[in-house]
């Protein structure tokens, strides 16, 4: 491997934490899924109807393909929702509606970052899968710049959300929110910055004892193919946003949020008082 590669390599997880590894702007490497089937998958703009290496690794070039993900191309914004309750469309509804004023998440290509457009959150998180590691594209730097958006690190495009929050105030923000995959990062967030909007994100195959401790310091939870978190963060939830792959609330803010986020929509919702975790026979296969 030429030192020109080594610093073009990114690696996530998607679709049941299958490990991928692109270069270049290419799929180099597909591991095994933990899961058979999920219902969110098959939603995908380009669907993965069965999880095979084959399907993963063709649904990873549509999206380097249609919006250049892990490449300099890479589109940072938009303004379509593609789940009613992601953790992207909570977080840019809450930033149009005033409810926060920052939201630090991770990009490829730019590593932590802190943004404060809605279409920032929406283009980067909205189709971005887990990040383990990214390569620094000045170009994709320059865009969220442009945008009204501050990069953690140029050089390195370090992924770092404890000092992403630290650098959001630093710049003044004081309604901070970020999308945190690490328990133990989200844990030192509540300890060092409490009033921070705290979303758990990128949690299939959390152990027990990890789930714990992402639910104790957060105050959204996403559930991914989760079972710990199904059962740990839904019979602590204040509040419960889809029933296939739920988002809890764990705290009054975050049950605020969204139901603002509900309040100010036209589309049609049940609401109805029940006993949580409230799940569908629709559920990812197996939750791990």
């Amino acid at each position: 491997m030429t030192v020109n590669q080594r610093k073009d390599e990114h690696i996530i997880e998607a679709i049941g934490r299958c490990r991928i590894i692109i270069r270049n702007g290419a799929v180099v490497e597909v591991g095994e899924s933990q899961i058979r089937d999920c219902p969110l998958a098959k939603r995908f703009a380009f669907p993965i109807p069965d999880i095979k290496k084959e399907s993963v690794k063709a649904n990873i070039e549509h999206r380097i393909k249609a919006f250049g993900m892990c490449t300099p191309d890479r589109e940072v914004l938009d303004n379509r929702e593609f789940v009613g309750f992601g953790a992207s469309e909570i977080l840019s509804f809450a930033l149009h509606a005033g409810l926060i004023d920052a939201v630090v998440l991770a990009c490829d290509g730019a590593g932590t970052i802190v943004v404060t457009k809605p279409a920032l959150v929406q283009g980067i998180g909205g189709r971005m899968s887990g990040l383990v590691s990214t390569s620094p594209y000045p170009s994709v730097m320059d865009r969220i710049e442009a945008n009204g958006g501050f990069v953690l690190d140029r050089e390195n495009a370090t992924l770092d959300q404890v000092a992403g929050v630290a650098l959001a105030v630093e710049k003044g923000f004081r309604k901070i929110a970020v999308t945190v995959a690490l328990p133990e990062n989200a844990a030192t967030l509540r300890r060092i910055h409490p009033a921070t909007l705290i979303f758990g994100v990128h949690v299939t195959g959390l152990s027990a004892e990890e789930a714990e401790m992402l639910v104790s310091a957060s105050d959204l939870v996403t559930s991914c193919a989760s079972k710990t978190i199904r059962e740990i963060a839904g019979r602590r939830a204040l509040m419960q946003a889809g029933i296939a792959i739920p988002i809890f609330a764990i705290t009054k803010a975050g049950k605020e949020l969204i139901i603002e986020k509900i309040r100010m929509s036209d589309e049609p919702v049940l609401v109805k008082p029940t006993k949580l975790p409230s799940l569908s026979d629709n559920q990812p296969d197996p939750l791990v």
